[in-house]
């Protein structure tokens, strides 16, 4: 085009692309182009001020319905064309069909927000589900402990205690899991802290304390195996706490360690009590603490071992197993 904005010369997949030929398009201003679609006021204001001042024109952007073409998006660009032998220029005008692209763009943004807006319904109904696991834990600790409390039997009122501890463990587990914002991946450090600081605020007294420690590196675990862990830990915790001390000792220390490396992990809960000789006593209350762990240990395919030469001392680990070593002879 001519600084007056009559066009000059076209390319041929303008001619193509919006059905034109020369003879309606030599010579004629753009703005009367076609059924006038570039009589646009905004792209009057760009080519007659911003490009005599600023020689350029980028990006802007045209839907329009295009005789013969239906809905199109185009995307502008201009430059001024100096030329070394005249003193005059003309205007190089460049269009692009983005109509494509803008139609995908439009689908992931729409897909984005049906996404987020499905995962904001997941996150309400894991937290409405969440809240009423709590509850129904809360009513199942309250019966336990009323029933505990109208038996005659120490036995029973025992396995009652015992079975509300329990629930009060699994209810810990799954309020710093909750705390956690539902995510796939926890960082084991801080919810070990925080599940043994709730255990030794709940269980440790004031005329018989006991020191309890939390070492862990900043490994992460899925969710579902940290409830696992979280179980294993309180009841290897409580077993502790229970039977480790029958007297009262100013140096007695529970020590929960937790160490990852590539997948693999290793748990322990180490005391400096009495140990299984003197301690034997905490077997026979102790049988389906037990049980619970090595069924919790099964399911997350790890290996468990057991030294009470000094104190007790249960070290659970997880390694996975190696790739098959392939045949040098294929």
């Amino acid at each position: 085009m001519d600084a007056r904005f009559t066009v000059r010369a076209a390319s041929r997949s303008f001619y193509e692309i919006f059905q034109v030929d020369p003879q309606h398009t030599i010579g004629c201003l753009l703005y009367a182009l076609g059924d006038g679609q570039w009589d646009i006021p905004a792209l009057r204001v760009l080519l007659e001020t911003i490009i005599p001042e600023h020689t350029a024109m980028d990006g802007f952007e045209v839907d329009h319905d295009f005789p013969g073409l239906g809905r199109r998006t185009m995307l502008l660009n201009a430059r001024n064309v100096l030329y070394a032998t005249s003193s005059s220029s003309t205007i190089l005008l460049a269009f692009t069909d983005i109509t494509a692209r803008r139609l995908v763009e439009r689908e992931r943004q729409d897909l984005l927000e049906r996404t987020e807006e499905l995962l904001r319904q997941k996150q309400m109904l894991l937290q409405e589900m969440q809240h009423r696991v709590a509850n129904s834990l809360q009513i199942i600790a309250s019966i336990l402990m009323l029933k505990a409390r109208a038996v005659t039997s120490e036995e029973t009122r025992f396995h009652l205690k015992d079975a509300h501890q329990r629930v009060i463990s699994v209810a810990e587990v799954q309020s710093h899991l909750h705390a956690s914002g539902g995510v796939d991946q926890i960082e084991v450090g801080p919810y070990l802290t925080k599940l043994c600081a709730s255990l030794a605020a709940s269980m440790v007294s004031e005329d018989h304390p006991i020191t309890l420690k939390v070492f862990a590196d900043h490994g992460l675990i899925g969710s579902d195996k940290a409830v696992s862990i979280g179980l294993i830990v309180t009841e290897l915790v409580i077993n502790a706490i229970r039977y480790a001390f029958p007297i009262a000792r100013k140096d007695a220390l529970i020590n929960v360690t937790f160490s990852s490396q590539a997948g693999d992990w290793e748990l322990s809960v180490v005391d400096n009590g009495v140990g299984a000789a003197e301690g034997s006593s905490s077997a026979k209350h102790g049988g389906l603490g037990t049980v619970i762990v090595q069924a919790l240990v099964k399911q997350l395919e790890g290996q468990m071992t057991v030294d009470a030469s000094a104190g007790m001392s249960v070290s659970i680990k997880r390694n996975r197993p190696l790739p098959p070593l392939l045949d040098s002879a294929a």
